[in-house]
Protein backbone atom coordinates (compact mmCIF):
# COMPACT_ATOMS: atom_id res chain seq x y z
CA UNK A 1 0.00 0.00 0.00
CA UNK A 2 1.35 3.64 -0.97
CA UNK A 3 3.05 5.66 1.29
CA UNK A 4 0.09 8.26 1.22
CA UNK A 5 -2.37 6.02 1.29
CA UNK A 6 -1.42 5.26 5.10
CA UNK A 7 -1.15 8.53 5.71
CA UNK A 8 -4.90 9.17 5.03
CA UNK A 9 -6.35 6.36 6.46
CA UNK A 10 -4.49 7.56 9.39
CA UNK A 11 -5.90 10.94 9.58
CA UNK A 12 -9.61 9.00 8.89
CA UNK A 13 -8.81 6.78 11.85
CA UNK A 14 -8.06 9.86 13.91
CA UNK A 15 -11.48 11.08 13.06
CA UNK A 16 -13.00 7.56 13.76
CA UNK A 17 -11.43 7.24 17.28
CA UNK A 18 -12.77 10.81 18.16
CA UNK A 19 -16.55 9.82 17.24
CA UNK A 20 -16.46 6.33 18.79
CA UNK A 21 -15.13 7.26 22.05
CA UNK A 22 -18.01 9.20 22.15
CA UNK A 23 -20.88 7.38 20.95
CA UNK A 24 -19.57 4.30 18.99
CA UNK A 25 -19.81 3.85 15.10
CA UNK A 26 -16.19 4.69 14.45
CA UNK A 27 -16.13 1.87 11.83
CA UNK A 28 -18.43 3.82 9.78
CA UNK A 29 -15.24 5.98 8.84
CA UNK A 30 -12.55 3.54 9.23
CA UNK A 31 -14.17 -0.02 7.01
CA UNK A 32 -15.01 2.02 4.12
CA UNK A 33 -11.55 3.57 4.07
CA UNK A 34 -9.60 0.55 4.09
CA UNK A 35 -12.16 -0.78 1.36
CA UNK A 36 -11.17 1.94 -0.60
CA UNK A 37 -8.04 1.27 -0.29
CA UNK A 38 -8.23 -2.12 -1.75
CA UNK A 39 -8.49 -4.06 0.83
CA UNK A 40 -10.61 -7.21 0.62
CA UNK A 41 -13.67 -7.75 2.76
CA UNK A 42 -12.24 -9.73 5.18
CA UNK A 43 -8.93 -8.25 5.76
CA UNK A 44 -10.54 -4.70 6.21
CA UNK A 45 -12.53 -6.05 8.48
CA UNK A 46 -9.37 -7.31 10.49
CA UNK A 47 -7.23 -4.57 9.74
CA UNK A 48 -10.23 -2.17 11.18
CA UNK A 49 -10.55 -4.06 14.35
CA UNK A 50 -5.85 -4.52 14.30
CA UNK A 51 -6.27 0.10 14.54
CA UNK A 52 -9.82 0.46 16.71
CA UNK A 53 -8.59 -1.40 19.67
CA UNK A 54 -6.00 1.38 20.67
CA UNK A 55 -8.87 4.09 20.35
CA UNK A 56 -11.19 2.16 22.26
CA UNK A 57 -8.39 1.62 25.16
CA UNK A 58 -7.06 5.35 24.64
CA UNK A 59 -10.52 6.31 25.29
CA UNK A 60 -11.51 3.83 28.47
CA UNK A 61 -8.06 4.77 30.09
CA UNK A 62 -9.03 8.30 29.47
CA UNK A 63 -12.68 7.43 30.96
CA UNK A 64 -11.05 5.23 34.29
CA UNK A 65 -8.45 8.22 34.64
CA UNK A 66 -10.99 10.67 34.88
CA UNK A 67 -12.77 8.36 37.28
CA UNK A 68 -15.95 8.14 35.03
CA UNK A 69 -15.58 4.07 35.24
CA UNK A 70 -17.79 1.91 37.13
CA UNK A 71 -14.23 0.00 38.62
CA UNK A 72 -16.55 -2.79 40.36
CA UNK A 73 -18.80 -3.03 37.32
CA UNK A 74 -16.00 -3.15 35.00
CA UNK A 75 -14.20 -6.35 36.88
CA UNK A 76 -16.79 -8.89 35.52
CA UNK A 77 -18.30 -6.80 32.06
CA UNK A 78 -14.63 -6.94 30.93
CA UNK A 79 -14.10 -10.52 30.95
CA UNK A 80 -17.71 -11.14 29.60
CA UNK A 81 -17.13 -9.07 26.67
CA UNK A 82 -14.48 -11.16 25.74
CA UNK A 83 -16.48 -14.23 26.48
CA UNK A 84 -19.16 -12.90 24.11
CA UNK A 85 -16.80 -11.81 21.56
CA UNK A 86 -15.46 -15.02 21.56
CA UNK A 87 -18.91 -16.75 21.59
CA UNK A 88 -19.99 -14.26 18.45
CA UNK A 89 -17.39 -15.00 16.61
CA UNK A 90 -17.65 -19.11 16.60
CA UNK A 91 -21.39 -18.56 15.43
CA UNK A 92 -21.12 -16.69 12.53
CA UNK A 93 -21.47 -19.02 10.13
CA UNK A 94 -24.51 -20.25 11.07
CA UNK A 95 -26.14 -16.67 10.92
CA UNK A 96 -27.90 -14.94 8.00
CA UNK A 97 -26.75 -11.19 8.16
CA UNK A 98 -29.05 -10.36 5.28
CA UNK A 99 -32.14 -11.44 7.62
CA UNK A 100 -30.67 -9.85 10.44
CA UNK A 101 -30.13 -6.18 8.91
CA UNK A 102 -33.67 -5.49 9.44
CA UNK A 103 -34.24 -6.81 12.89
CA UNK A 104 -30.58 -3.95 14.31
CA UNK A 105 -32.15 -1.06 11.98
CA UNK A 106 -35.44 -1.61 14.27
CA UNK A 107 -33.29 -2.05 17.24
CA UNK A 108 -31.38 1.47 16.55
CA UNK A 109 -34.53 3.16 15.16
CA UNK A 110 -35.72 2.06 19.10
CA UNK A 111 -32.28 3.17 20.21
CA UNK A 112 -32.64 6.99 18.94
CA UNK A 113 -36.28 7.61 19.95
CA UNK A 114 -35.53 6.19 23.50
CA UNK A 115 -32.60 8.88 23.79
CA UNK A 116 -35.20 11.70 22.34
CA UNK A 117 -37.75 11.06 24.99
CA UNK A 118 -35.84 10.03 27.84
CA UNK A 119 -35.45 12.91 30.62
CA UNK A 120 -31.73 13.55 30.67
CA UNK A 121 -29.74 11.52 33.84
CA UNK A 122 -27.09 14.06 35.51
CA UNK A 123 -23.68 12.99 36.18
CA UNK A 124 -23.77 13.13 39.82
CA UNK A 125 -26.95 10.63 39.69
CA UNK A 126 -25.56 8.12 38.00
CA UNK A 127 -27.51 4.80 39.74
CA UNK A 128 -25.49 1.84 40.55
CA UNK A 129 -26.47 -0.88 38.11
CA UNK A 130 -27.98 -4.55 39.50
CA UNK A 131 -25.07 -6.57 38.34
CA UNK A 132 -26.62 -9.23 36.35
CA UNK A 133 -28.12 -6.66 34.34
CA UNK A 134 -25.03 -4.89 33.61
CA UNK A 135 -23.70 -8.30 32.95
CA UNK A 136 -26.13 -9.56 30.95
CA UNK A 137 -25.44 -6.36 28.66
CA UNK A 138 -21.99 -7.29 28.74
CA UNK A 139 -22.62 -10.70 27.05
CA UNK A 140 -25.04 -10.17 24.75
CA UNK A 141 -23.91 -6.68 22.80
CA UNK A 142 -20.60 -8.28 22.94
CA UNK A 143 -21.47 -11.76 20.77
CA UNK A 144 -23.27 -9.46 18.47
CA UNK A 145 -20.32 -7.42 18.11
CA UNK A 146 -18.49 -10.55 17.72
CA UNK A 147 -20.60 -11.83 14.29
CA UNK A 148 -21.54 -8.66 13.19
CA UNK A 149 -21.27 -5.45 15.06
CA UNK A 150 -22.74 -2.26 13.69
CA UNK A 151 -24.28 -0.40 16.39
CA UNK A 152 -22.82 -1.94 18.86
CA UNK A 153 -21.17 1.50 20.82
CA UNK A 154 -24.50 2.82 20.55
CA UNK A 155 -26.53 -0.19 22.04
CA UNK A 156 -23.76 -0.59 24.31
CA UNK A 157 -24.43 2.95 25.75
CA UNK A 158 -28.26 3.38 25.59
CA UNK A 159 -28.74 -0.21 27.19
CA UNK A 160 -26.67 0.87 30.16
CA UNK A 161 -28.85 4.60 30.39
CA UNK A 162 -31.99 2.42 30.48
CA UNK A 163 -31.49 -0.85 31.99
CA UNK A 164 -28.76 0.65 34.17
CA UNK A 165 -29.91 4.13 35.28
CA UNK A 166 -26.05 5.74 34.27
CA UNK A 167 -26.27 8.54 32.78
CA UNK A 168 -24.79 9.20 29.00
CA UNK A 169 -21.35 10.13 30.18
CA UNK A 170 -20.93 7.31 32.69
CA UNK A 171 -22.53 4.76 29.70
CA UNK A 172 -19.76 6.11 27.24
CA UNK A 173 -16.94 5.34 29.36
CA UNK A 174 -18.74 2.08 30.82
CA UNK A 175 -19.64 0.75 27.13
CA UNK A 176 -15.72 1.06 26.54
CA UNK A 177 -15.04 -1.66 28.82
CA UNK A 178 -17.11 -3.70 27.34
CA UNK A 179 -16.16 -2.72 23.50
CA UNK A 180 -12.45 -2.58 24.35
CA UNK A 181 -12.61 -6.47 25.70
CA UNK A 182 -14.26 -7.27 22.19
CA UNK A 183 -12.00 -5.69 20.22
CA UNK A 184 -9.37 -7.57 22.04
CA UNK A 185 -10.92 -10.85 21.41
CA UNK A 186 -11.72 -9.76 18.20
CA UNK A 187 -7.70 -9.01 17.10
CA UNK A 188 -7.24 -11.93 18.15
CA UNK A 189 -9.36 -14.35 16.30
CA UNK A 190 -8.92 -12.39 13.11
CA UNK A 191 -5.18 -11.70 13.50
CA UNK A 192 -5.13 -15.86 13.76
CA UNK A 193 -6.65 -16.09 10.88
CA UNK A 194 -3.94 -13.41 9.11
CA UNK A 195 -6.60 -11.01 8.32
CA UNK A 196 -5.20 -7.80 10.00
CA UNK A 197 -2.14 -6.19 8.01
CA UNK A 198 -0.29 -4.97 10.63
CA UNK A 199 1.14 -2.24 8.86
CA UNK A 200 -1.74 -0.69 7.65
CA UNK A 201 -3.11 -1.02 11.41
CA UNK A 202 -0.44 0.33 13.02
CA UNK A 203 -0.14 3.65 12.01
CA UNK A 204 -3.70 3.58 11.69
CA UNK A 205 -3.57 3.19 15.86
CA UNK A 206 -1.77 6.61 15.96
CA UNK A 207 -4.70 8.28 14.84
CA UNK A 208 -7.01 6.31 16.83
CA UNK A 209 -5.06 6.89 20.34
CA UNK A 210 -5.13 10.83 19.91
CA UNK A 211 -8.91 10.17 18.86
CA UNK A 212 -10.04 8.16 21.43
CA UNK A 213 -8.43 10.82 24.12
CA UNK A 214 -9.81 13.96 21.94
CA UNK A 215 -13.21 12.34 22.49
CA UNK A 216 -13.08 11.04 25.34
CA UNK A 217 -12.30 14.95 26.95
CA UNK A 218 -15.30 16.13 24.74
CA UNK A 219 -17.72 13.60 26.02
CA UNK A 220 -16.60 14.62 29.77
CA UNK A 221 -16.43 18.21 29.27
CA UNK A 222 -19.48 18.35 27.09
CA UNK A 223 -21.57 16.02 28.94
CA UNK A 224 -24.88 15.25 28.09
CA UNK A 225 -25.50 17.50 25.07
CA UNK A 226 -22.63 16.31 23.43
CA UNK A 227 -22.88 12.11 23.78
CA UNK A 228 -26.65 12.32 23.04
CA UNK A 229 -26.40 14.50 19.43
CA UNK A 230 -23.51 12.47 18.53
CA UNK A 231 -25.00 9.17 19.37
CA UNK A 232 -27.90 10.04 17.57
CA UNK A 233 -25.69 11.38 14.77
CA UNK A 234 -23.98 7.92 14.53
CA UNK A 235 -27.53 6.04 14.98
CA UNK A 236 -28.36 7.60 11.92
CA UNK A 237 -25.50 6.83 10.15
CA UNK A 238 -25.83 3.34 10.67
CA UNK A 239 -29.61 3.50 9.82
CA UNK A 240 -29.00 4.91 6.30
CA UNK A 241 -26.50 2.41 6.08
CA UNK A 242 -27.61 -0.80 6.56
CA UNK A 243 -30.71 0.32 4.96
CA UNK A 244 -28.60 1.10 1.67
CA UNK A 245 -26.84 -2.78 2.33
CA UNK A 246 -30.15 -3.93 2.45
CA UNK A 247 -31.61 -2.60 -0.62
Amino acid sequence: MAPLTIVLLSLASLGAGTVDAIAGGGGLITLPALLAAGLPPHEALGTNKGQSVWGSGAALTAFWRAGRVDRKQAAYTFPLGLLGALVGASIVSMIDKDTLRPVVIAMLIGAAVLLVVRKPVRDQDAAKARWYVAALLALVIAAYDGFFGPGTGTFLIVGFVALCGRSLVHASADAKVVNFASNIAAVGVLGYHGYVHWEVALPMAVGQLLGGIIGAHFAMRGGERVVRTVVLLVSFALIAKLVIDLI
